[in-house]
């Protein structure tokens, strides 16, 4: 057979593997598309919008990639970013989605938490009411709240501290005695905020009214930890001196109750959360931490 003849055959000959290039771009189209829906298996509305707003803009079209969507953009079909190289567009998308932090669920999940804490806060204090009225001393504790959380304020006048003093009234010893296995189970963190009231007069035994008031908050904090056995790594004490009166002082009585210790049950709560605990209050003035009648 000639030359000429064999080379004829030879470029006649059909190639029979050209499938594997049709059989290699599905593959390839399939390891994308599962690429993408791995990456919004997730369902979370930032990592959504960032994958839509990716892919739009990859593919130069309108952001509305669901029946019944909006667009993002002022003008749909035209992208807001310079567009992506076509080899680039659908990696770089996947990229943003995947990178795109996952605050929503986290948040909500906080929130969720913080207003279980809030409604665990309202049980605690139905059961301290309980617990003072079974023993005869309802009213001796002010419920309150405020950023902190729970607020119990000493105000009462069998408890109040006599002036000048930074000594428990026998009453008040049993108030804590009530109290403090209470707030022992709750096992939040609690500050004593000792207060005095706003008579311009130098207190007898103590240099000033914030060595006054930080006197009665160690008093509190000691009788919560020494006898009611709170540890001593869940409680502090602070003093405000005559800083924060609890009700106006030009109102009769404030005197009284703004010479007082607070007891603040610690709790991180959000907005939210917050809401759920002022619903146990409504009679508490939206411009106060706390009210308390005289």
């Amino acid at each position: 057979m000639s030359r000429g003849r064999r080379r004829e055959l030879h470029e006649e000959h059909e190639n029979h593997e050209r499938w594997l290039v049709t059989y290699a771009d599905m593959v390839t189209l399939l390891m994308v598309l599962f690429i993408v829906m791995f990456a919004m298996s997730v369902v979370d509305e930032k990592k959504f919008n960032a994958l839509k707003s990716g892919l739009a803009a990859g593919f130069g079209q309108s952001t509305s990639v669901l029946s019944g969507s909006e667009s993002i953009l002022e003008q749909p079909g035209v992208s807001s970013v310079e567009p992506l190289t076509q080899d680039t567009s659908l990696v770089d998308a996947v990229r943003v989605a995947s990178d795109a932090p996952m605050t929503v669920s986290g948040e909500g999940q906080a929130n969720q938490q913080s207003t279980r804490e809030a409604e665990r806060l309202v049980r605690l204090l139905h059961k301290l009411q309980r617990s003072l009225a079974a023993a005869g001393l309802k009213g001796d504790i002010q419920p309150g709240y405020d950023d902190r959380g729970l607020v119990l304020s000493l105000t009462s006048r069998h408890i109040v501290f006599q002036p000048n003093l930074a000594e428990l009234s026998s009453r008040g010893a049993r108030v804590l005695d009530v109290i403090a296995p209470v707030l022992k189970s709750a096992g939040n963190a609690l500050r004593i905020d000792g207060h005095t009231n706003q008579v311009p007069v130098k207190p007898k035994y103590f240099a000033s009214d914030w060595d006054l008031s930080a006197a009665r908050a160690v008093t509190v904090l000691r009788h919560l930890s020494e006898v009611g056995g709170i540890p001593g790594s869940r409680l502090c004490a602070e003093a405000f001196g005559h800083e924060k009166p609890l009700i106006d002082p030009d109102k009769p009585g404030s005197q009284r109750v703004n010479k007082r210790v607070d007891i603040v049950v610690v709790a991180d709560l959000s907005p939210a959360a917050r809401q759920v605990l002022a619903a146990a209050f409504p009679h508490q003035d939206d411009h106060q931490s706390k009210k308390v009648q005289p």
